[in-house]
């Protein structure tokens, strides 16, 4: 359990492939929606070096800026201090701990799409997003 978790604070670690669209958009949404009251992580199994810039752009419309984001490499540590583990098509690469909360999200892959392909994408992470936030937060925002 990480220190932030012993102290009540639940950490999600949010991972794909290249940490470079759905993790960041992920990550970007439970930062700003759980208002800090939620320890948030990203990263990748093949970090890109940058952001996506369609997810970038989606973000921005929401008044979310993560064009300073930097796709981060994948660390058993990362796994080990997280409450939550949500994978975003990155198979098996993820290590797995006992007593460690798991979900796989399908979601497809904004990588070489337009801001059009990607709105739907960046949709469907908020609305998952605002689920996780009701489970790890139960008396609400």
């Amino acid at each position: 359990m990480s220190a932030d978790a012993a102290a009540g604070k639940p950490s999600v670690l949010f991972v794909c492939v290249h940490n470079a669209g759905r993790s960041q958009m992920a990550a970007a949404y439970l930062s700003q929606l759980s208002e800090g009251r939620i320890e948030v992580r990203s990263a990748g199994s093949e970090p890109a070096e940058k952001v996506n810039p369609a997810a970038v752009e989606a973000m921005l419309e929401e008044g979310i800026d993560i064009r300073t984001e930097i796709p981060k490499i994948l660390t058993t540590q990362a796994v080990k201090d997280s409450d939550v583990v949500i994978t975003m098509g990155c198979g098996d690469t993820c290590p797995i701990f006992p007593g460690k909360r798991y979900e796989d999200w399908e979601l497809d892959d904004p990588a070489g799409k337009g801001v059009e392909s990607v709105r739907p994408i960046r949709d469907e992470i908020k609305g998952r997003v605002e689920n996780l936030i009701a489970q790890l937060l139960p008396s609400g925002l």
